[in-house]
C-alpha cells in the first residue's frame, strides 16, 4: 500500500505529458482516417472506440507502456477500422458481418410485436421516439425503424407505395 496517494513528481509529470501527447496523436490519427471513423457508431465502431480509450488509459497510467507503443496501437486500431469499413462498402458479405440490418418496428400504425421482442425494444422507447419525432399517436405513424446504430427513425407518412428506403429493413412487408 506504499505510495497510494502520491508516488513522485516525476510520475505525475510523465502521466501529464504522455497523456497529452497520446491524446494529440489519437486526434491526429482519427482526423487523418476520415469522417467515417467519427460517424454515428454501429457495434463495430463502438468496440474500436472502447479499445482506443483503453489504449489511452494504459498509455497514460502504465509506466511500462512507451508513447511509441501507444501511438502504434492507436494507428493499428484506426487502420483496421478504416480497412473494415472500406471493405464493407465494396464487399456485401463484409458489410453483413460487421453491421446489423435495420428492423421495421411499426408499419402503418401497427406495432410489429415479434420485431420488438427480437430487438428488445420496449413500448416506452417507441413512445419516446414518437414524441421526439413530433408525433402524439402511434396510429398516425406509417413507419418506425430501428437503425443499425440503435437509433429509432420515425417516418410519419409514406408518400410512395414502394418506399425504397425501407427495403433494407429485413422484415419490410413490401
Amino acid at each position: 500500500m506504499e505510495n497510494i496517494f502520491f508516488d513522485s513528481w516525476e510520475s505525475i509529470i510523465r502521466t501529464f505529458s504522455v497523456t497529452i501527447m497520446g491524446y494529440i496523436a489519437m486526434i491526429f490519427l482519427l482526423r487523418a482516417s476520415g469522417k467515417r471513423t467519427l460517424s454515428k457508431m454501429n457495434a463495430f465502431d463502438f468496440i474500436v472506440t472502447i479499445a482506443l480509450g483503453s489504449v489511452l488509459a494504459s498509455l497514460s497510467l502504465n509506466k511500462s507502456v512507451a508513447l511509441a507503443d501507444g501511438v502504434t496501437s492507436f494507428f493499428v486500431l484506426i487502420f483496421l477500422q478504416y480497412l473494415i469499413t472500406w471493405l464493407s462498402v465494396r464487399i456485401k458479405q463484409v458489410k453483413q458481418i460487421i453491421t446489423s440490418q435495420p428492423t421495421l418496428l411499426l408499419y402503418k400504425g401497427e406495432l410489429l410485436k415479434d420485431a420488438l421482442k427480437r430487438e428488445r425494444v420496449t413500448i416506452e422507447e417507441i413512445n419516446s421516439a414518437a414524441r421526439n419525432g413530433g408525433q402524439e399517436d402511434l396510429s398516425g405513424i406509417d413507419a418506425m425503424i430501428l437503425e443499425s446504430t440503435g437509433e429509432i427513425t420515425v417516418i410519419p407518412s409514406l408518400r410512395s407505395n414502394t418506399p425504397n428506403t425501407l427495403k433494407d429493413a429485413g422484415n419490410f412487408p413490401g
